[in-house]
């Protein structure tokens, strides 16, 4: 765990008195790189779920939230994730985008103590960047609502903090804690606080930051801590459970049914056999020099996970249960193999610790190499990731998920059978560049991803220009409804 403290000196009136006083704004950030749920800082105040934030109406003044993050009450429900990769359970603004401003509106002027944000990613969407903005409503030309082409301090806002937390070496996962406050006691008397929101990094779409609880202390706010999970999450219920082992009891899992007792055959019977086959598969397909496999997995069916199918994080595989249910016959065995992929790819593990060059693997990649395995290796039968006609013409490489997995299967074709391979094991050890494609291929990605979609284009119009040939069936190609 890591711990930064900045004090920047201004000039203040101390509340109540009307005499001039120096403070200082104190900013403490912290980075806890443990699967731990309990985000339990040295120096950060627990998250908590009697703050004056939990009374606050927040509202997004500009950007848009992504369609699989949580709606904007997980900010302020006191209710924390309980694993590293749960979307549904933190907001965040949408792929690509740069943030967005967040206004959180108190209702009437408040002594303001402290502002704490917390934040969990297993990756680059675990650090926190942003400008935190606050003000009283009164100021002549005062604007509420900003949009990112206005300054707020040309409209009544007053700056209180700018904060980076992106470490300067070592893995970027993990739970970050950032408290602001004041030496005086108090920021101030205000009614509004905005928070302007940055991306983390621009290597790939995936850098805006799983924000999972931003707290706001007045005089008024209690100690109740905030609990991981939420009131469906069945820690108080019977707990519905079946463990088993793979080779031998080299690797150990669990499938937790307690939110969804009618999947638990399901998973027993079907589920169960193909994790024991291949999760130690993929561990084999997928080595690297010291790499060390987690061996406890626990499979959960969850219902509080929106849109996304399935997660996986901190040695939890997260099951949509509304979504297995509609799925048992086709997809739903296959998520978890995208997801089993996920946790052995381990991609903020110690290969990154203490290596000050180490750099991220894209997001592209991350998503595009679970789909590879799952849809050329494990049901290469079902042609999930085709290309077609409907889309070959927005086909890119690096779009994620199916379409990346078809690239790095044409690859793996025409150009170097272990691509994928050591691909993984560069982004195991933080060494992720151009360079290991030119090494492999002679070629960059991006000259690869030209050859690739040339090659498709060629082909379907070949198929287009021959009467008998039959359109094959073309399975969605959007990332987001790939699990």
């Amino acid at each position: 765990m890591k711990t930064r403290l900045l004090a920047l000196l201004v000039t203040a009136t101390v509340l109540g008195l009307g005499l001039p006083a120096i403070a200082e704004i104190q900013l403490v950030t912290e980075h806890k790189r443990d699967d731990s749920a309990a985000f339990k800082f040295k120096n950060v105040p627990a998250p908590s779920r009697g703050d004056a934030g939990t009374r606050a109406r927040f509202s997004i003044v500009d950007g848009d939230r992504d369609p699989n993050a949580g709606s904007l009450s997980k900010l302020h429900d006191g209710r924390l994730p309980d694993g590293a990769d749960q979307p549904a359970e933190n907001f965040f603004f949408t792929q690509g985008a740069d943030g967005g401003r967040i206004q959180i509106d108190l209702g009437s002027n408040s002594v303001i103590r402290q502002v704490n944000t917390y934040s969990w990613h297993a990756g680059s969407r675990g650090p926190q960047v942003y400008m935190v903005y606050a003000s009283d409503g009164n100021a002549d030309g005062f604007k509420a609502e900003p949009k990112r082409t206005t300054d707020p301090v040309s409209c009544g806002w007053k700056l209180l903090a700018r904060v980076d937390t992106r470490p300067k070496e070592g893995a970027v996962g993990g739970q970050y804690g950032v408290s602001i406050s004041d030496s005086a006691g108090a920021l101030g008397l205000f009614r509004y606080l905005l928070f302007d929101l940055f991306r983390t990094e621009t290597a790939d779409p995936f850098g805006n930051t799983f924000f999972s609880e931003i707290d706001v202390i007045d005089p008024n706010s209690s100690e109740l801590a905030a609990t991981a999970g939420d009131s469906k999450d069945g820690k108080d219920a019977i707990q519905i459970t079946k463990s088993f082992d793979a080779e031998e009891g080299k690797y150990h899992f669990t499938i937790n049914a307690t939110l969804a007792p009618d999947l638990m055959e399901w998973a027993d019977t079907e589920l169960r056999p193909v994790v024991q086959k291949w999760y130690p598969k993929l561990i084999e397909l997928l080595p690297s020099e010291g790499f060390s496999p987690r061996t406890n997995v626990t499979l959960r069916f969850r219902e509080d996970m929106g849109g996304t199918p399935a997660s996986a994080g901190g040695g939890f595989i997260n099951c949509n249960a509304g979504w297995f249910r509609k799925e048992l016959k086709r997809e739903a065995r296959g998520s978890v193999v995208h997801e089993m992929v996920h946790v052995v790819q381990n991609y903020t593990g110690g290969g990154r610790r203490g290596n000050t060059n180490s750099t991220r693997m894209p997001g592209w990649l991350v998503e595009g190499i679970p789909d590879y395995i799952r849809w050329f290796i494990y049901e290469p039968e079902t042609k999930g990731a085709e290309i077609t006609q409907r889309n070959v013409a927005k086909a890119k490489f690096d779009a994620s998920y199916r379409v990346t997995g078809n690239f790095l299967n044409w690859v793996t074709e025409k150009y170097d059978t272990n691509i994928v391979r050591k691909l993984n094991a560069a982004g195991r050890a933080g060494t992720y560049s151009e360079e290991v494609w030119k090494a492999a291929t002679g070629k960059t990605s991006q000259e690869l991803g030209d050859e690739w979609k040339k090659a498709h284009e060629t082909r379907l119009a070949a198929q287009a220009s021959t009467p008998t040939s039959k359109p094959k069936s073309e399975p969605s190609a959007d990332p987001q409804k790939a699990p």
